[in-house]
């Protein structure tokens, strides 16, 4: 089906979040199939993708400019944003309907309140980056707790009204589809891994390594306090913690206080990780929370086993508890200390199990999940013409 048309509506392309990294390598992937590939934006003037698009891919920007909405007061932001989205309405249905897409996708932001709006004709479908538990989560600390509570209900249950008329709403996970109960059509297909190196760890470096933002979400005050009872065993081991954030100096100040300067690190955020990954020898995750887990299966793909807790949502989806790595129940401190201490004195089992990570994080190849959106599409437009 090489005449496909797809079209992508989301903010803005000049960011480097995990988002607009899956869109390109999605992008990219379907441009060199051949496919007819467009992005639609409204933010961002001409600043350049972060990531490199193929060459074939077509970016039309609206320039509706919603973050000139946040450096007014509150009350001329409203009445600015109600004016914004009406232009933004109009514009996106004049773009659609010149690019005449057969299918347009939502990455679910301020788009999937207009979609079911348009005219062109073109199947529309919602990808979802973040868990339920997550989605529409807004800052508000001077709204006391019912009222935020209240709100940020309206806001999903208006959400859903709009997700139920699309052809197929797409999250990253099985365990969260589950709670989209109000939902009859969803579809799960995970993000692909953004690499797939060649060489892999041979898992024998002393060395423990986790990455994510330094934020109360990832949980690295947890894993400090667990790596204090692990280096009582193992004083010859150390954990690399990649990341930047607003807690730095707090999880510092919690190093120094456990006396574990000398076997626990907090290090930037690095371009080239896949190096931090290979350099050691066991991955570590302790997020309260996570959207998909993307590190997990990184780390998986450089062949290391991975200790994580099994919070909501994406662990579970990709981890084989006992095969490539181990679960532990959210918070549990002692079972996480016990799993680690487990794999740093069994290199057997150490290696054994990256050997099944890194063959379990194969089916995250951009190739295994593109393919996955391929067989989607074509059964969206077959359903189609059949029922024309």
């Amino acid at each position: 089906m090489k005449n496909l048309k797809i079209a992508y509506c989301l903010p803005a392309l000049y960011s480097m979040g995990g988002m607009e990294r899956v869109l390109v390598m999605k992008a990219n992937y379907f441009a060199q199939r051949g496919y007819e590939v467009h992005i639609i934006i409204t933010d961002g003037g001409d600043k350049p993708s972060y990531f490199t698009l193929d060459n074939s891919v077509v970016v039309h920007q609206l320039n509706i400019d919603f973050e000139e909405v946040n450096s007014h007061s509150f009350l001329r932001r409203f009445l600015l944003y109600k004016k914004k989205m009406r232009l933004f309405k109009y514009s996106l249905n004049e773009c659609l309907c010149k690019i005449l897409p057969d299918i347009t996708i939502s990455m679910l932001r301020r788009d999937v309140n207009l979609l079911n709006k348009m005219t062109d004709g073109s199947l529309k479908i919602g990808e979802l980056h973040v868990s339920r538990l997550n989605f529409r989560h807004f800052r508000a600390p001077f709204l006391p707790l019912s009222i935020y509570n209240y709100i940020r209900k309206q806001w999903i249950n208006a959400a859903i009204k709009e997700l139920r008329h699309l052809s197929k709403f797409v999250v990253l996970t099985h365990e969260d589809a589950i709670s989209w109960s109000e939902l009859d059509n969803v579809v799960v297909i995970p993000n692909p891994t953004p690499f797939f190196p060649d060489s892999v760890s041979d898992c024998s470096q002393k060395k423990i390594v986790a990455v994510g933002r330094y934020v109360e979400l990832k949980g690295f005050d947890k894993l400090i306090t667990a790596w204090r009872k692990v280096v009582d065993k193992n004083p010859d081991w150390i954990l690399k913690i990649y990341g930047d954030g607003e807690m730095r100096e707090s999880l510092q100040q919690q190093i120094k206080t456990l006396n574990l300067t000398k076997n626990c690190f907090l290090e930037h955020a690095v371009s080239d990780i896949v190096a931090k990954y290979l350099e050691s020898s066991i991955f570590v995750l302790t997020s309260r929370t996570e959207g998909f887990g993307m590190v997990i299966v990184e780390a998986m793909a450089c062949g290391l086993p991975v200790v994580s807790f099994a919070c909501p949502c994406g662990p579970r989806d990709i981890i084989s508890n006992g095969i490539d790595g181990f679960l532990v129940e959210v918070g549990d401190i002692d079972g996480l200390v016990e799993k680690l201490d487990f794999l740093i004195e069994n290199q057997k089992y150490r290696k054994e199990f990256g050997h099944m990570a890194r063959f379990n994080a194969s089916k995250y190849k951009i190739e295994s999940i593109g393919e996955l959106w391929v067989e989607l599409f074509e059964s969206l437009l077959y359903e189609r013409r059949v029922n024309v």
